[in-house]
């Protein structure tokens, strides 16, 4: 029998697929506009998808980010997850796998990924709690060549198990001092402003991940599993990815990764423009794959990477990090966001 722990990552992954639809009725990616270059004076060969972000070689610049695992249904995604980042040559983040330590039944669903892909970049994922033991344990468990932690307060707070205090940065700098390998601090979909960027920064954190408001909603997710209170009415709090984007570019010597309600290559391409160095996408790859199955998503995959590179040649781009030059135009919404956040 699984625990409560894994019966929880499976309500995740279905609430997840039942809100979908919910969630992307609407699409900030729409906001913002990229101006044509006519005479981009490339070809197709000329633009490279391989990109380096925090030491890290990606053969895409965008990857699969954290969705699940710690449970026998995760087990099974993740397995055909990782059997797809393999033959993609895609770099892959883990669900949070904090539940390792302590229900001995989840090893399986998170060992399942170095079995599938055994050469490739992969992320572990553990709370902003989790000691630096604990994180060395899963690291080592995973095989991992850096460590996603996530800070999720509004999904706690909605959580009817969830936890109440959030006493964070000393232990995010511990682990960024402690460990061997790159540290990514990221939020589950909330979206981050450039004044917890900068706390970051003053702590040594320097790859952050913005994770917008925008695709996957935990505050839905959770709101559903609670019986007790509504919080309906924080369904659209944070910041969305590209406002978190705009807001955080200002900020010196720090990666920024992306991520939230990615899902089109060309989402992935205006992550670029406004400053993020890769992109993960999760919501709209686990809907391929759980609507449509495997093959619909390794088609899928092949087809981003064609069309993604094609995209950086309309952008005169033979780079990825070089998209940070490309002109773009704001809608008024987004300049309104904008003007008020540099006062």
């Amino acid at each position: 029998m699984e625990s409560i722990q894994s019966h929880r990552k499976d309500e995740h992954l279905s609430l997840a697929e039942k809100f979908y639809s919910t969630v992307h009725q609407t699409d900030s990616f729409d906001g913002i506009r990229i101006i044509h270059n006519s005479l981009p004076e490339l070809g197709l060969n000329d633009a490279t998808l391989q990109t380096t972000v925090a030491g890290l070689s990606f053969v895409h610049p965008y990857y699969i980010e954290a969705i699940t695992g710690g449970s026998q249904t995760a087990a099974k995604v993740n397995s055909q997850l990782a059997k797809l980042a393999a033959k993609h040559n895609l770099a892959m983040a883990v669900g949070s796998a904090s539940i390792l330590l302590a229900d001995e039944s989840a090893k399986d669903s998170f060992a399942v990924i170095r079995q599938q892909n055994p050469n490739g970049l992969v992320f572990a994922n553990v709370s902003a709690h989790t000691t630096v033991e604990q994180a060395e344990f899963i690291i080592d468990f995973m095989k991992a060549d850096a460590l996603e932690v996530h800070v999720n307060s509004a999904q706690e707070i909605v959580m009817p198990e969830g936890e109440r205090e959030f006493y964070w940065l000393e232990n995010l700098k511990q682990l960024k001092s402690s460990l061997s390998i790159p540290v990514i601090v990221k939020e589950v979909g909330f979206g981050m402003s450039h004044e917890t960027v900068e706390q970051l920064a003053q702590i040594g954190i320097n790859n952050v991940n913005v994770s917008g408001h925008g695709g996957t909603n935990f505050v839905e997710i959770e709101n559903r599993r609670n019986h007790q209170n509504d919080y309906s009415y924080l369904s659209d709090w944070g910041q969305t990815t590209v406002e978190s984007l705009l807001d955080c570019g200002t900020v010196t010597n720090v990666n920024l990764f992306a991520s939230g309600g990615v899902t089109t290559p060309l989402d992935v391409i205006k992550c670029g423009v406004l400053g993020a160095q890769a992109v993960g996408v999760a919501g709209y790859f686990l809907h391929i794959l759980t609507s449509q199955g495997y093959d619909a998503l390794d088609l899928t995959l092949t087809q981003w990477s064609d069309e993604v590179q094609k995209l950086l040649l309309l952008c005169g781009s033979k780079s990825f990090a070089d998209l940070k030059n490309t002109p773009y135009v704001l809608n008024s919404e987004l300049i309104n966001f904008l003007n008020q956040r540099q006062k």
